[in-house]
């Protein structure tokens, strides 16, 4: 990775090519972005109100009238959809923003620093990954309840670790760059030089996984809503209606079906999105052995 600045004109003109021309990239931007308008449109209007419980519709199949048809209560499964969309890019975006906000200072920090502070922090990133997001929401569960907020707390504490050894590594791999020695050299400070060098020249690893964590994010809230400790109920929430749909499945497969594709498409979106920037900021690794 060089030290070429990242608004350089001809270097934002070649990245753009090389964007538009990488399948995985397009393909899992419009994905993305199919979701992310479903989510903001729901914040303004729904085929119907999902708050309120219409019996006499239960159970309808797809139509015209009910694009994805309705559940047990009467409600409209995309009107659900939309919000539940909403709700679930709401918890993974805080929580990646709280691994992010923390993890990434963390690792720098450790990588300037070196020795006893950057074994030490290694060893405490060990420790919270021997608690997986599902077991830290469900101890923190056990003492303030199941909430979204909860659920946010649990994925970002889990998240701090992974962006802290992203981190970590990309600036280990920059500090013996000659740029690096020159600013050292010029009188730079080691927090002056992360800010002004490091972090921009490990940008794309960050963005990189950021993608990644957006989409396990996804995956988290929709298994803690499945077994009650994500969204509560009566806000949608994908995994909240497939735990509901399982025991209708034979008479309703749409109730599972729906939200279980949209669970799998913007995971897919997501992974298609990350695996092309990596292309596109690196584009030798798809050749690689």
């Amino acid at each position: 990775m060089s030290g070429t600045a990242p608004g350089n004109p001809s270097t934002l003109g070649a990245l753009a090519g090389r964007a538009f021309a990488n399948r995985s990239f397009v393909i899992g931007l419009f994905i993305t972005l199919v979701v992310a308008a479903m989510a903001l449109v729901s914040f303004f209007w729904t085929p119907f109100d999902v708050t309120r419980l219409i019996v006499a519709d239960r159970m309808q199949p797809p139509s015209s009238a009910h694009w994805f048809g309705t559940d047990h209560f009467g409600r409209d499964v995309l009107s659900m959809i939309m919000i539940g969309a909403r709700n679930s890019i709401a918890v993974a975006l805080v929580a990646v923003g709280i691994g992010m906000g923390v993890g990434v200072p963390l690792g720098c920090w450790a990588a300037a620093r070196g020795g006893w502070i950057d074994e030490a922090l290694m060893r405490f990133n060990d420790l919270v990954f021997a608690f997986p997001a599902l077991l830290s929401a469900i101890m923190i569960t056990a003492v303030f309840g199941p909430s979204a907020i909860n659920a946010i707390i649990a994925i970002g504490i889990f998240n701090i670790p992974v962006f802290a050894r992203v981190a970590r590594a990309g600036a280990l791999s920059i500090w013996p760059r000659e740029y690096i020695l020159a600013a050292r050299a010029a009188g730079k400070g080691k927090a002056r030089i992360t800010v002004e060098h490091i972090i921009p020249n490990i940008a794309n690893l960050l963005l990189v996984q950021g993608t990644i964590q957006f989409a396990l994010g996804i995956l988290a809230e929709a298994a803690l809503s499945y077994v009650g400790l994500g969204t509560q109920p009566p806000m949608p929430s994908w995994g909240r209606m497939l735990f509901d749909a399982q025991t209708v499945m034979i008479v309703a497969p749409w109730l599972a079906l729906f939200p279980g594709c949209a669970i799998l498409l913007t995971v897919l979106g997501l992974n298609l999105l990350g695996d092309g920037i990596s292309d596109i900021f690196d584009p030798r690794a798809r050749h690689r052995p």
